[in-house]
């Protein structure tokens, strides 16, 4: 830390240093700062100082005066600004030293956006230097940082040329261009010596880490087939102590030419994969040597030399490359054996990581984002006033799950297009946190339907298109719908009233209630306010009440349960019930009697907290199975235990609970009960008898007896996730306890105050601006050095230092 006169007092011609220029620091810069602390080390091995520059009150010099350059970090090299960084693109220890040395490396590291641009580069190096084509999808992140580590050791010997256009990676001759994954070839320009052809190109088959480009290039650099004269025992190249094979064709005096050509051919196939050596029997007296023409030796050690006769080339190539995929399947074998101790010492990104891969494979699409209105902190009240219902998305753009629920929610409006009584809008929290505070939103994404801006329903069910739009669309109806007539009560246990539900599949709910039941009244009136989008309520309270509810045997207060369009109609009396006692009656009566286990309701029947009598199926179950199940599920003993089915075609995750009861998946169907609630046992129904109600219920009675021995006993350990969830919002709060991260847009702003902006810059899927900000563009033109990466939820690991190797 330095004032400003012993920082520039300080400064040597040719050493670089990152300096940040600060009055006094804010919480909201706290986190920068660590950052920038925590990359001090990093940045020392490449001769970079970092510096923390405090600037006095007074001061209205150039980098201390002005409010938007205490926003930016900037590199000098001496006295010369190479470069300056909006402090939220260099948000991490990979994003600081991925841009600083992508600053200093200008002449190393060329940028290209284009073919042509690439092909240029490409001709002028033939016949003189190799090329290191990477393509990151985004700058800032570990593989950037990894690339231009290896620039800053290999650039005087190889040209590095980088790209974040995935087009290029097809048009360079990537033969699975994947734009959610970083890629690296090797162009072999120096020997390329016809200029209308493109240089020969070796892509790396590894991820991007320093270690693997290391690996790779050194690989590059050695000699393409080398020619050997000793025993194959004795024999070492680059490529055994980088842990690679090495093929040995087998050569003689007469045909010498011929060989090497044949080994230079396998060279190329294999390059990167495996090492060639050309050996000479007239050289080494070995008999073996006459009796074979190909050689295969490993890296590991005590393997003996393996010497085969083969037909052709293809066979040598075949031969590494099925023993490196015969080996990955076993290292993938051995990574899902890890128990569960390591699992836990993971970090957090675990939880989320198959979100985190699916929102990044898709980041370069942008999502139609048309029909949804965003809300800042000025129009957020005036929207919810506007419009009878409005949904409201509340999520972090940098978030992979909001980011995921985003896509969703734009199917959602699709679906709902038309609709002219429900708005659909989203709140960035990361820009409004005020917004989301007062909202009482602490945890993302939530979504929340209001009513004419007043009462509000949150809704808490499956993050799918399917589910959102029926909630949405059940909110649309009042819960509990009043009814006038018994013509429009009887349509409604049909289905077909209200009109605009009519193409729902639901369970209709009507309450029947007389003039003196006023008490029940108001407990379904609350309860209906509860279950609003999650079910259709009505409630029929007129003077022929009591005909209504005589004619399915019951008599007010009364409800009716209507499935598969008032084909069945269910009377059930009502006492004297809480609402929310009502509410847990109304959420099992909506409850199948013998249900089919699904990843969406498995937690409905979960909460029940009963055993389970499970049947696992391969396929649908046989009209037999499902009738003797359903009337034991009907039965009396019904109560005791949730019966029910899962078909593995459908849901194959059920494949994988199979082999935690049974290490080996037993054979299809099998009747299981479990316990999940009390002691975990795991009892197998005999496979000898038949699945019918007077076996199953015999059984269990020997089960109850304790004469039965369980198959398995589940652990006992809480079913959690490794790691207690963030609380964002109250991060967010005390990294910025006074100054909210958007700040509003006052008459005397100038154009020129830039709201501070989200740090996802142009991530998966991009936010669209608002109307005041369309047109401003933050940063300097040119490089975007922005970075995309999100900041928690797709964390990469802490790139390597340089100096491991």
């Amino acid at each position: 830390e330095l004032s400003p006169q012993e920082y520039f007092g300080s400064l040597q011609a040719g050493r670089a240093s990152l300096a940040y220029f600060s009055h006094n620091v804010s919480p909201g810069a706290q986190p920068f700062l660590e950052q920038i602390e925590n990359s001090a080390e990093a940045l020392q091995d490449y001769g970079i100082s970092v510096v923390k520059v405090n600037c006095p009150k007074e001061d209205v010099s150039r980098y201390c005066g002005k409010e938007n350059a205490l926003r930016k970090a900037y590199l000098f090299r001496g006295n010369m600004l190479i470069r300056e960084f909006p402090t939220d693109a260099l948000f991490d220890v990979n994003s600081i030293v991925a841009n600083v040395l992508f600053a200093l490396l200008f002449n190393e590291v060329k940028y290209v956006e284009t073919l042509a641009d690439l092909q240029n580069i490409e001709n002028a190096l033939k016949g003189k230097l190799n090329m290191v084509f990477a393509y990151v999808p985004a700058t800032g992140t570990a593989e950037h940082r990894a690339v231009m580590e290896a620039a800053f050791v290999y650039g005087t010997v190889h040209q590095f040329v980088l790209t974040t256009e995935a087009t290029l990676l097809k048009d360079a001759g990537s033969d699975e261009p994947d734009a959610s994954s970083a890629r690296l070839l090797f162009c072999h320009c120096q020997r390329a010596t016809d200029l209308g052809q493109p240089c020969r190109r070796t892509a790396m088959g590894q991820t991007l880490t320093m270690l693997n480009i290391h690996r790779h290039l050194k690989l590059m650099g050695a000699p393409l087939v080398t020619e050997v004269a000793e025993d194959p025992e004795k024999v070492s190249t680059v490529h055994l102590q980088l842990g690679l094979p090495l093929v040995f064709i087998l050569s003689q005096k007469e045909t010498y030419e011929a060989d090497k050509t044949t080994a230079e051919f396998v060279a190329w196939q294999l390059l990167g994969k495996a090492g060639v050596a050309l050996l000479s029997r007239d050289l080494v007296d070995l008999n073996i040597l006459l009796r074979a023409n190909v050689a295969l030796k490993t890296p590991d050690e005590g393997v003996p030399i393996k010497y085969l006769v083969l037909e052709d080339t293809d066979e040598v190539i075949t031969l590494v490359e099925d023993k490196n995929k015969v080996k990955q399947i076993q290292e993938a074998e051995e990574e899902n054996e890890e128990d569960e101790d390591e699992k836990e010492n993971n970090n957090q990104d675990i939880q989320d990581d198959q979100v985190v891969e699916a929102v990044s494979r898709d980041k370069k699409r942008e999502l139609p984002l048309e029909q949804i209105l965003a809300l800042t902190e000025e129009t957020f009240h005036a929207a919810l006033l506007g419009t009878a219902r409005t949904v409201v998305l509340f999520y972090a753009s940098w978030e992979a799950v909001s980011l995921a629920v985003l896509q969703s929610y734009t199917e959602v409006a699709d679906h709902l297009k038309g609709t002219g009584d429900v708005l659909l809008s989203r709140v960035n929290c990361w820009d409004w946190p005020g917004v989301c505070t007062k909202e009482n939103v602490t945890q993302f994404p939530t979504v929340k339907i209001y009513e004419k801006g007043e009462r509000s329903v949150m809704y808490n069910g499956m993050w799918g298109t399917e589910e959102l739009t029926s909630f949405i669309a059940l909110s649309r109806v009042s819960c509990p719908l009043k009814l006038a007539t018994i013509d429009e009560a009887e349509g409604y246990l049909r289905g077909e009233f209200p009109a605009e539900l009519s193409s729902y599949h639901h369970t209709s709910l009507l309450g029947v209630f007389s003039t003196a039941t006023s008490e029940a009244r108001e407990a379904f009136e609350e309860a209906g306010n509860i279950l609003s989008g999650h079910v259709t309520m009505g409630m029929y309270f007129e003077d022929d009440a009591l005909a209504l509810s005589r004619k399915y045997a019951v008599s007010p207060p009364a409800l009716l349960l209507a499935k598969s369009g008032g084909r069945s109609v269910e009377g059930i009396a009502l006492s004297k019930q809480s609402a929310q006692d009502m509410v847990q009656m109304i959420r099992y009566k909506l409850l199948d009697n013998f249900p089919e286990i699904t990843v969406q309701n498995l937690p409905r029947y979960l909460q029940l907290r009963k055993p389970f009598l499970i049947l696992f199926s391969d396929g649908d179950i046989t009209q037999m199975e499902s009738k003797e199940m359903l009337k034991l599920a009907k039965g009396r003993p019904q109560q005791a235990f949730v019966a029910c089915w899962l078909n593995l075609k459908k849901t194959p995750v059920g494949r994988g609970v199979l082999k935690a009861y049974f290490a080996t998946v037993p054979s299809l169907p099998v009747l299981i009960w479990v316990n999940l609630h009390a002691g975990g046992q795991v009892f197998k129904f005999p496979s000898e008898q038949s699945i019918t109600e007077t076996n199953i219920l015999s059984w269990l009675e020997k089960l109850k007896a304790g004469l039965e021995i369980p198959s398995s006993t589940l652990s006992e350990e809480d079913w959690k996730p490794p790691l207690p969830a963030y609380d964002f919002l109250r991060m967010m709060e005390t990294a910025v306890p006074e100054l909210p991260l958007h700040a509003s847009r006052h008459p005397g702003d100038t154009p020129d105050q830039h709201p501070p902006r989200s740090p996802g810059g142009d991530t998966a899927l991009r936010e669209e601006p608002s109307q005041e900000t369309k047109t401003e563009k933050v940063g300097s033109p040119g490089r975007d050095l922005r970075g995309t990466a999100p900041r928690l939820a797709a964390r990469e690991k802490q790139g390597k230092r340089h100096s491991e190797l």
